[in-house]
């Protein structure tokens, strides 16, 4: 099973050289941190950021450098700062490859909830419903069940949806799985030391397993 350093670092394997990439709030954060060196990406935030680097060590921290989610953050060299404006812009014209956000449900669909959470009060969705009916490509980093066990891997979203079909693959603690065009998902690897059955068990959406599965390289 996965932590959370530990779905980041799987995300990071996706990401391909060239892209433009925006990371949401939590987990997505750190695959910052992963990107293999030979590559070259351009991370962008929504509050007017393009060219964020990894999160800074103590003495490199500048209060007025921040991401989306309010955490400081460092910036490349050739890096730019505009306004929210722009950057909403950036994001509905296309522009952005990849987006990786969390959720608290996927569907079988590739509908995603994320926004909205049960009980508590939200200033609202933020950028994510622009990120996701825009962004070329859409990963999830979550864990695979709720706190008390629920799967949050579904055949139908119970929450307040934040786009539709949209997800393409979701990466979790338990496992890597790729949202398909007809509906479902199958299965691509597993998590170090976790079984199909486990997966299968967390799983409430429809599963779908072709030959041999291969657990997970981090």
């Amino acid at each position: 099973m996965l932590d959370k350093i530990g779905i980041a670092k799987r995300i990071a394997q996706e990401v391909k050289d060239g892209m433009y990439i925006n990371l949401g709030i939590g987990i997505p954060t750190l695959v910052a941190n992963y990107i293999p060196s030979n590559l070259h990406v351009v991370l962008q935030s929504e509050n007017g950021l393009l060219g964020i680097g990894p999160f800074p060590t103590e003495d490199k921290v500048d209060p007025d450098l921040i991401n989306a989610g309010k955490q400081t953050i460092t910036m490349m060299p050739g890096s730019a700062l505009f306004s929210s404006a722009e950057s909403f812009a950036m994001i509905r014209g296309g522009h952005v490859d990849l987006t990786i956000l969390g959720a608290m449900e996927v569907s079988e669909q590739g509908d995603i909830a994320n926004w909205k959470v049960p009980g508590k009060m939200v200033k609202g969705m933020g950028g994510a419903m622009d990120l996701v009916a825009s962004a070329k490509h859409i990963i999830v980093a979550m864990q695979h069940c709720s706190k008390d066990g629920a799967s949050k891997v579904l055949k139908q979203c119970s929450l307040p949806i934040t786009g539709i079909r949209c997800v393409k693959k979701i990466v979790s603690d338990l496992a890597v799985l790729d949202v398909l065009p007809e509906g479902g998902f199958r299965l691509v690897e597993r998590a170090p030391g976790v079984s199909i059955e486990e997966i299968k068990n967390a799983t409430e959406g429809k599963l779908v397993i072709e030959g041999e599965v291969k657990e997970m390289v981090i």
